[in-house]
């Protein structure tokens, strides 16, 4: 029998009605939610800077609290990300929302991705640390690491599912594990199951960005119907790894063998996909289209997969922004002159910045102007832009051994659960 998996998150700040719509639109076993970009992993740094409370995805909870009572009686698990860089935070939120509601959830927590603390001792231990595009050393940063996450798998929320977890939270996984998990769990698949797990994470690879394989990601929008209100997608994953990938009747948007080409081909760099759990080979991916709405995707093959684990890290090393200003009617290319001025002033003035750079644009999307007055009302935006000696970036190393401390269990149980969690641990 195949598990009806669900995604209602694509990014942090996604439609914030998706988990209604996923849980009340018709069939699903699980409902998953993904929200962690490189960059959110940077805002959510800087919000935990400001309140240790802080952290994690704050649209999660109050997801979960549109749809809890109604996943509970039809028993549809919930998995998440959500919990960024404060999984515990994240989860204590979820159990004070559920004992408002007269609910009790039993949740559980994944931690173990977090290595601020660590990066001194794997550094000690001869990890390198190197940057995985540049080979640059981990010494050459000049600026304070502000946070770092080691990608995770699937193993400890199939622990957390295993010991009766309603909802799961977990801080950096890989994005198809949120998937492949469940999947695991349901079907019972074995760790070396390489094929059947390949379909599990090209399954969550399709599923991770939400409304992206319903369309979104489609370069010929003009075909996709309803583009402002796509569905949210859902994979049927089958016992032998193979799978469908759907969306609720009604809805907006469209799955074709297109759409899921489209998306099977974002973010993988080479045929060989390397996570934790597992080398998924996208070039032996076939995608046939049933019917309506409806993509069976087969062939995945697997192989074992490395072992290091991806580090993600962000530092300090300047910012950099820019604001827009439009200016419309008669005048436009004299009136954006008054604007850009009082962006510059509001900051200090341009001598402050690194680089400044200021840019005057016109759009001619309306009709060509057929007359001197039609002329001098063209609309105008103008752009400044500036970079510090201190811009904020990113560093990922692929060549870190990380696994959690011996004194900080990967799955916490917040609620009482059935049975004791089973964890492997991290490669």
């Amino acid at each position: 029998m195949s598990l009806r998996v669900a995604n209602c998150s694509g990014f942090y700040g996604d439609r914030l009605s998706a988990s209604r719509e996923l849980v009340l639109g018709g069939p699903i076993d699980v409902l998953t939610g993904d929200y962690l970009a490189e960059i959110t992993l940077l805002i959510l740094a800087r919000e935990k800077a400001r309140d240790l409370a802080r952290g994690y995805a704050r649209t999660f909870v109050r997801q979960v609290e549109d749809v809890l009572e109604t996943c509970l009686e039809r028993g549809i698990r919930i998995v998440s990300n959500a919990g960024g860089l404060n999984p515990a935070a994240c989860g204590d939120a979820i159990a004070a929302v559920a004992a408002r509601l007269g609910l009790s959830p039993r949740i559980a927590v994944v931690e173990g991705d977090d290595l601020l603390a660590r990066l001194g001792e794997l550094r000690a231990q001869g990890e390198p640390l190197a940057h995985a595009v540049t080979g640059a050393p981990f010494e050459s940063l000049e600026a304070p690491v502000l946070c770092a996450s080691a990608y995770l798998g699937a193993w400890p929320i199939v622990a957390a599912l295993e010991a009766g977890a309603d909802i799961v939270v977990t801080g950096r996984v890989t994005d198809s594990a949120l998937t492949l998990a469940p999947a695991m769990w349901h079907h019972r698949w074995r760790a070396d199951d390489w094929d059947r797990l390949a379909g599990g994470i090209v399954a969550g690879h399709l599923i991770e960005c939400g409304t992206q394989v319903t369309g979104g990601n489609y370069c010929f929008w003009n075909e996709v119907p309803r583009l402002a209100a796509m569905g949210f997608p859902i994979a049927e994953i089958e016992a032998d790894g193979r799978f469908t990938i759907t969306k609720h009747p009604g809805t907006g948007g469209a799955v074709t063998r297109d759409t899921v080409i489209a998306q099977l081909v974002y973010e993988i760099g080479a045929p060989a996909y390397l996570t934790p759990d597992v080398t998924a080979h996208f070039d032996a991916v076939s995608v046939e289209e049933l019917g309506p709405d409806r993509v069976r995707v087969s062939g995945a093959r697997g192989t074992p997969p490395p072992a290091t684990l991806k580090v993600s890290a962000h530092h300090g090393a300047g910012f950099r922004n820019h604001v827009d200003v439009v200016v419309g009617g008669a005048g436009g290319r004299g009136q954006v002159a008054g604007p850009s001025r009082a962006a510059w002033d509001a900051v200090g003035g341009r001598h402050r910045f690194q680089e400044a750079r200021a840019e005057r644009f016109v759009d001619l999307s309306s009709a060509a102007p057929r007359s001197r007055a039609s002329r001098s009302a063209t609309a105008m935006r103008a752009r400044s832009g500036a970079r510090s000696a201190a811009p904020l970036s990113s560093w990922h190393s692929p060549a870190c051994r990380a696994s959690p401390s011996p004194d900080r269990p990967r799955v916490r149980r917040r609620v009482e659960a059935r049975g004791r969690p089973r964890w492997r641990a991290a490669r």
